[in-house]
């Protein structure tokens, strides 16, 4: 692949469904009917003497359901991702999602009678099925206690079509149709997408830094209280679901229960976080003394330390992405070519595209898709290795069924976050200026601070938000929260301005998937962990590394982390990621020195 093929734009969805319309859409929602038929078949057979034979012949017709259900709903996501404003993308969607829904509910009871079998018969049954579903049944009878009725869980998933899905659907809405003017001296820039407003942020101009902030929460807070009233509206529904109606005993244990991650694990991830403010609290203090400022304000926390910056043209950028997995593996950087040979990319900035980056895997047999929205900053090369290492470990896992192939939010971020720390390294290796190393450092704290404190800040303040909510807290309540929030993470290293109380109404993930966030941390720190292994052992780490993304989700996380030598309900575990970045701290320090 040359550096001329290698253009910014649009994907191509059309190995999800060719056409979003006549016989392709046709054929797909054929396939979904007849899958559904074939189970609803089953169902006067499952009773407690329901043979392997038969359960395997559902679960076969399961798997073929959530493979039809998977392309229409991620056809339907990502044309909408392409354009938030699309009339035709959005009617298409909740069409969609009407059909899945009725699918899933006439398909309910499958899983809902595997969830109440005695423990005897269902040992049986796991023990007969494909292995790598066994770990899947295991996991399924884990939300036992939390399993509506069938009319019951019918009723919710219809309920969400109209209340939860509708509501975060309204919020990206709103927020992906933002715009934003910056006028900096004799500059102006107009209508500029979230993405592009954010570049300033990092802009060595502490003007530009300053005026990006408070140009995006002065758009923001525009509509400050419809996006307060959405948020607690989800919150509301997510307690009365989940703690009131599946007894689920606090609402982040629902989130911990989908990762099976046991509740204990999470409240000392968070714990060891706060326990380290202190550690990025000194970044901070330093970072000040470099960029000669008394204090640091929260708009110069990702300012560069160094007053040049270093565009990097996009095709320059894949290229040294992809040359970068090439070094470490080649099965890694054939995995990442085939995304950009099949044009599953989309990396173009336009107006009412979804703002951010993600990773989307639809089927094990289709290459997964990758939305950036790149800008040409070392942030968005960072970005593009990011989002092709979550791509990578889809496909490494594609071996497993589509029910267990994609892995759980904690180990999501491995591949993603190691294929970050491999750029890091590569950079560093070629370039022999101090100046240039420092500042590649100085951005790997940056990021360290916004993928493990940040992220736990915001699952510490979804947690208070929660509880607040229940107790119907307005608008300047949550806000006063955030602030102390933000209070707490910083000290006195970080002067804290007051327009960012609305930035909590700024982070989509506590809309769309509460409690997601943690995830972020916990790969991160992990990811720490296994990088230091690899820089001891070299190579021999490598099949290692590949094997845990193998995995998939076909086991546990705790139980693949085991088998890697890792444990994840330890303290020291987590505290070995926070000495490591007190490390990095150290060298920056050091170079800084007289």
């Amino acid at each position: 692949m040359t550096n001329n093929k290698i253009k910014q734009k649009k994907w191509d969805l059309s190995d999800i469904i060719k056409s979003p319309e006549g016989e392709p859409l046709k054929e797909l929602l054929t396939s979904l009917e007849n899958s559904i038929k074939e189970i609803e078949a089953i169902r006067p057979k499952l009773n407690n003497k329901c043979n392997a034979q038969t359960f395997n012949f559902a679960l076969e017709h399961l798997q073929n359901l959530s493979i039809a259900a998977n392309r229409l709903g991620s056809y339907a996501g990502l044309w909408f991702s392409e354009n938030t404003q699309n009339q035709s993308a959005l009617s298409f969607q909740a069409k969609i999602e009407q059909i899945i829904t009725e699918a899933n509910n006439r398909a309910l009871f499958l899983m809902l009678w595997w969830k109440h079998l005695p423990d005897k018969h269902a040992s049986l049954l796991i023990h007969d099925a494909p292995e790598t579903l066994q770990y899947y049944l295991e996991y399924q009878r884990k939300e036992s206690p939390h399993v509506l009725e069938e009319q019951n869980e019918q009723i919710v998933n219809i309920k969400n079509i109209n209340g939860t899905n509708a509501l975060t659907t309204i919020y990206a809405m709103i927020t992906n149709k933002y715009t934003f003017d910056l006028s900096i001296g004799q500059t102006k820039k107009t209508k500029l997408t979230r993405d592009a407003l954010m570049n300033y942020v990092r802009d060595p101009n502490a003007k530009a830094r300053k005026m990006a902030y408070q140009e995006l929460y002065r758009v923001y807070e525009n509509d400050g209280i419809v996006l307060s009233q959405i948020y607690k509206n989800l919150v509301q529904d997510w307690y009365e679901e989940y703690v009131k109606l599946r007894k689920h005993p606090t609402p982040i244990s629902v989130r911990n229960l989908s990762n099976d991650i046991p509740n204990e694990v999470t409240k000392t991830l968070l714990s060891v976080c706060r326990e380290n403010t202190h550690i990025f609290q000194r970044w901070f203090k330093i970072k000040a003394r470099i960029l000669s400022l008394k204090q640091l304000n929260r708009y110069d926390i990702y300012a560069p330390i160094n007053s040049s910056i270093t565009k990097y043209p996009y095709a320059e950028s894949v290229e040294l992405v992809l040359n970068t997995f090439e070094e470490f593996s080649p099965k890694i950087a054939a995995a990442a070519r085939q995304i950009f040979k099949e044009n599953h990319i989309d990396s173009e900035n336009r107006n009412g595209k979804r703002g951010g980056a993600f990773c989307a895997s639809i089927i094990p047999s289709i290459t997964p898709y990758v939305l950036i929205n790149y800008g040409g900053s070392i942030r968005d090369v960072a970005t593009l290795a990011h989002e092709l290492g979550h791509a990578v470990h889809s496909m490494i896992s594609n071996n497993h069924s589509v029910l267990t192939y994609h892995s759980t939010l904690p180990l999501a971020e491995t591949a993603s976050t190691f294929s970050e720390m491999l750029l890091i390294d590569k950079l560093l290796e070629s370039t022999t200026d101090n100046n240039v190393k420092q500042d590649i450092i100085a951005n790997s704290l940056d990021d360290n601070y916004a993928t493990i404190m940040r992220q736990a800040y915001f699952t510490i303040f979804e947690q208070k938000a929660h509880e607040m909510i229940e107790n119907h807290s307005d608008t300047d309540d949550l806000n006063e929260a955030y602030l102390k929030n933000l209070e707490e993470q910083f000290g006195d290293s970080v002067k804290v301005n007051s327009e960012f109380k609305w930035e909590w109404i700024s982070i989509p993930h506590i809309y769309y998937t509460p409690f997601y966030c943690y995830s972020y941390s916990f790969g991160q720190l992990l990811v720490l962990a296994l990088y230091q292994r690899y820089k001891e052992i070299g190579s021999k780490f490598i099949p290692q590394y590949i094997q845990i993304l193998e995995y998939g989700s076909s086991k546990s996380p705790q139980y693949i982390l085991e088998k890697a030598g890792i444990d994840i309900s330890s303290p020291k575990f987590w505290q070995g990621g926070f000495n490591f970045i007190n490390k990095l701290i150290d060298e920056v320090e050091n170079t800084t020195q007289d």
